[in-house]
């Protein structure tokens, strides 16, 4: 007996079924095609024609019907669902998504890898993108994070390089474990994310079994215009699922897009993956006090000193319709804001407020706002930005295109005397240089997680998976590694150091 297909495997069946009549084929212009299995030639063996439009008009898009792959998080797969209130946070809060419980505000999602091109496998050990696109009145909100709450550097000048360790070589074009141990051992503050991402965390099991957070610091400002620090997290429903170093190997030559696979079928079969959606919030007094900085990206803020307040719910019960369309062309960026949610003085933060929508603008086009995905649709656009590649609205008509103007254009909240102010009022001081960050904690939030957040069996698979990768990078970066190890736990570094040790013996053999 044969094994009943999946609902993804059975997508051009339910198409046929659905459809029944394709109906007339048509040119880009709209015009019917008579014939498109032969092209037009002098002759059955002479030349081509020029005017065969049918061939011409499909060759000349088919050449440019790729899009610039995303720098990072290139792999990557997508749904469509809504945000429900359950909780009522408006003390910290005005932004209308949470204006009362019981409302919705649909939204869309992207999950990713991080390092690997678009063909890359699934299951590979690398932190996954997170990012939500949630269509309120006020316009789009863009929640842009990861599935751990720490990132690698607090820096963002290190961006570039650290992703370039990510990627391939230069010269060979591989993927080269001495770029990666390289920087990761001469920039202490990654030890955090490095120990995370080789737990059993660093590689879960598909979309649906794993958390998601916001990362940064972000600041909520409530309807008095009180603001208040706060991180994001959407803890899921499913419950946290991991794959295991073998099973992921396994299934990155076998079934290398196991998790976009699993997250269609899910959604098709009615099983909509779900995430309660939580905050934690500190105080700006209590920011002073902290005895680290609470604007470190590599660094969480303890649950039990900030515990996690409950707000809503995300449900995700619609698969794209078109991949490309949905999921390839969507974009993410942090500075996508509304208001009663603004940036902190997150460094790593501010770094990406400037980098997303550029490198969008150069991989979609300047008016990359107006593909329907990205579209905020919800809220009334009205701006002076005019112009552009690709502009398809009406380009806003006959409105005046400059400001201030006596035309009746659209008025800033200043000139429409706005009772409540924009943005929060906050002052800062401090002398203007380049400040190191090389030598703040860099070990005693790691040193918890190996001592009271792992069991025995995940520090073992823990210390297992860095020197299983530790192994190919040269000696001299071993050593350096190790050391850095050490300074979380001597037990770490200890066993990190015997199993080098081990691979070398048996390299002799």
């Amino acid at each position: 007996m044969a094994s009943p297909r999946s609902k993804a495997a059975d997508q051009l069946k339910e198409y046929a079924t659905a459809t029944k009549n394709g109906g007339a084929l048509t040119s880009s212009t709209g015009a019917p095609i008579d014939q498109k299995l032969q092209s037009m030639t002098v002759g059955p063996r002479g030349p081509m024609l020029l005017q065969d439009f049918a061939f011409t008009d499909e060759m000349a898009h088919f050449n440019r019907e790729r899009i610039p792959e995303r720098v990072v998080h290139a792999k990557g797969g997508g749904a469509k669902g809504y945000f429900e209130v359950t909780h009522d946070i408006t003390k910290y809060c005005k932004a209308k998504i949470f204006e009362k419980v019981g409302k919705r505000t649909p939204l869309a999602v992207r999950f990713s890898t991080v390092g690997g091109e678009a063909g890359s496998a699934d299951t590979a050990r690398d932190p996954r993108g997170f990012a939500v696109k949630f269509y309120t009145e006020d316009g789009n909100w863009d929640l842009v994070g990861n599935n751990t709450p720490i990132f690698f550097i607090r820096d963002p000048i290190f961006f570039p390089s650290f992703i370039h360790t990510q990627k391939r070589n230069p010269q060979t074009h591989l993927k080269d474990p001495d770029m990666f141990w390289d920087f990761i051992s001469l920039r202490p503050e990654t030890t955090h994310q490095v120990a995370f991402l080789f737990s059993d965390r660093g590689t879960p099991d598909g979309y649906r079994h794993m958390n998601g957070y916001g990362s940064h610091t972000f600041k909520m400002v409530n309807k008095d215009g009180k603001p208040i620090y706060c991180k994001f997290h959407f803890k899921c429903d499913q419950g946290i699922k991991n794959l295991m170093a073998d099973k992921a190997n396994e299934l990155a030559g076998s079934d290398p897009d196991y998790a976009n696979r699993d997250l269609f079928n899910a959604i098709s079969e009615g099983n909509f993956p779900s995430w309660t959606f939580k905050i934690q919030v500190m105080t700006f007094e209590q920011a002073e006090k902290l005895p680290f900085n609470p604007f470190d990206l590599t660094k969480i803020w303890p649950q039990a000193d900030y515990p996690l307040i409950p707000v809503g719910r995300m449900v995700l019960n619609e698969n794209p319709k078109n991949y490309f369309t949905d999921v390839e062309q969507i974009a993410f960026a942090p500075i996508h804001m509304v208001p009663g949610i603004e940036p902190s003085p997150d460094k790593m933060l501010h770094g990406r407020l400037y980098s997303y929508p550029d490198t969008h603008r150069h991989r979609l086009g300047t008016n990359y706002m107006q593909i329907p995905i990205n579209c905020p649709y919800r809220a009334r656009l009205a701006n002076y930005q005019r112009d552009g590649p690709q502009n398809v609205t009406d380009n806003q008509g006959n409105a005046p295109n400059y400001y201030p103007n006596s035309f009746n254009g659209p008025q800033d909240g200043d000139a429409r005397k706005d009772t409540q102010p924009d943005l929060s009022v906050y002052s800062v001081s401090g002398d203007v240089k380049k400040y190191s960050t090389r030598d703040d904690d860099n070990y005693s939030q790691v040193t918890n997680f190996w001592s009271k957040v792992l069991s025995e069996p995940e520090r073992q698979r823990l210390a297992e998976n860095i020197a299983g990768h530790l192994k190919d990078a040269q000696g001299f970066l071993q050593e350096r590694t190790v050391g850095n190890f050490s300074q979380v736990h001597s037990d770490l570094g200890g066993r990190i150091r015997k199993m080098l040790d081990d691979f070398k013996s048996q390299a002799k053999m």
